[in-house]
């Protein structure tokens, strides 16, 4: 069994030491899919790993994060946030309110906010109420579990071999999970619609340890890779692949032994569960902004880290049951759910924070935080630098010659079973 991490002495007092656990739960499955006999977890270099983002510089230089339509407006009866970093989400928001950028904050100050969060989300854009625990506890029911899972039952044991991730996520959560597989060995391609080009930050951020393939979902290259992939990570809203037959129940069918992770902003939440969603709305709309002041968002986007580190651990939790009894894995996680966590223990403080012992050089323009975690006292590290966007062929990498090689043998960047 892997050791617990002797840095754990030093806990953090607040919400982010879960991402701290949720990377303790990754790194034990690691060590099980490796044969390392030990892992172990610095937690201030967490706190540096959930600031990738905010941290990462290109020529030196951040790259932009939030459109300044990406905040909180104050209503008629309350507070709304907004966001706006994509071109048509800016466009349903305007919409939606039939104003312009210059008479947006007045526009939003004669409206009750939930007013606003119905008539954007019903556009298409992205608007949330904010809202106290209470007002989200009556709302939303009783707190669901960060993750579930489920087995398919009908396949048999894959081999062992390489695993073959299939990234069908944005922004910030899903891309945590599978640049951390990719740092475990995973051959992680990351499949984007054309139409919808990704932010220049998560370009770069996001691209860490796999490649970047853009394809339409009813491309029929990608029912081949879904074919030859161990893991697929779903980042849509519920539904939203019900046309492409990307449902997990609908994959594993046409894939038997596939694990297939289902992420999104709400979950299951009435009135919530079909609605777009970003780290910052679900902030707000579930008492984590919510102050005796105005409101303001956590130090860090909190939920997406940590709710990739578990769907990290779910992927090679689902590969190992997979392994030793078949069937195929499916599991769930949201936004919602992680921030419900989050909500159970002591509130999240921006405490001061020296990232310098963790950042990489990653090639001549990138600097970016390394992987957190190490196997067998050895650091967990990235390939090298991030994928170009785009840049890759829809095809798997050739596997290797041996499918098993001991751990120690392998480079840090390389290491699989």
């Amino acid at each position: 069994m892997p050791g617990r991490p002797s840095s754990r002495t030093e806990a953090q007092p607040d919400a982010e030491d879960l991402a701290t656990v949720a990377l303790e739960r990754l790194l034990s499955a690691a060590a099980a899919w490796t044969g390392a006999s030990e892992f172990s977890v610095d937690p201030v270099h967490v706190r540096a790993a959930i600031r990738s983002e905010r941290l990462l510089r290109v020529n030196g230089r951040p790259l932009p994060g939030f459109h300044p339509l990406s905040r909180f407006w104050p209503t008629a009866d309350g507070w709304v946030r907004t966001h706006a970093n994509y071109p048509w989400h800016r466009a349903a928001l305007l919409t939606a309110l039939d104003t312009t950028p210059e008479r947006l904050e007045r526009t939003i100050a004669a409206l009750p906010a939930r007013a606003v969060e119905d008539r954007v989300s019903a556009a298409g854009g992205l608007a949330v109420a904010v809202r106290t625990r209470a007002q989200w506890r009556a709302l939303a029911g009783p707190p669901v579990p960060l993750l579930e899972s489920a087995a398919i039952p009908g396949a048999p044991p894959r081999a062992t071999g390489r695993l073959r991730v299939l990234d069908l996520t944005r922004v910030i959560a899903g891309p945590v999970a599978t640049r951390m597989l990719g740092t475990l060995g995973a051959d992680v391609l990351r499949i984007d619609p054309p139409g919808r080009p990704e932010l220049p930050l998560h370009r770069v951020d996001g691209l860490l340890a796999k490649r970047s393939v853009r394809l339409h979902l009813n491309d029929p290259r990608l029912e081949a890779l879904l074919s030859a992939a161990d893991v697929i990570v779903l980042g849509y809203r519920p539904g939203a692949l019900d046309r492409f037959r990307l449902t997990p129940e609908a994959i594993c069918a046409r894939h038997p032994g596939a694990v297939v992770i289902t992420l999104s902003a709400w979950g299951s939440t009435p009135g919530f569960a079909d609605r777009r969603g970003f780290d910052s709305l679900v902030q707000a709309a579930t008492g984590l902004t919510d102050t005796a002041g105005p409101p303001t968002g956590l130090p860090c986007q909190l939920l997406d880290h940590v709710t990739g580190y578990m769907i990290a651990a779910a992927a090679l939790e689902g590969v190992l049951r997979q392994r030793r009894e078949g069937g195929g894995h499916v599991s769930h996680l949201s936004l919602a759910a992680t921030a419900e966590a989050v909500l159970a223990g002591p509130p999240a403080s921006d405490l001061p924070l020296d990232p310098s012992p963790y950042l990489v050089r990653l090639g001549p323009h990138v600097t970016a935080v390394r992987p957190p975690g190490a196997l067998n006292g050895v650091a967990l590290a990235w390939p090298g630098p991030p994928a170009r966007y785009g840049g890759a062929a829809p095809v798997w990498r050739r596997p290797p010659d041996t499918l098993t090689a001991p751990l120690d043998s392998l480079p840090t960047t390389r290491i699989m079973k």
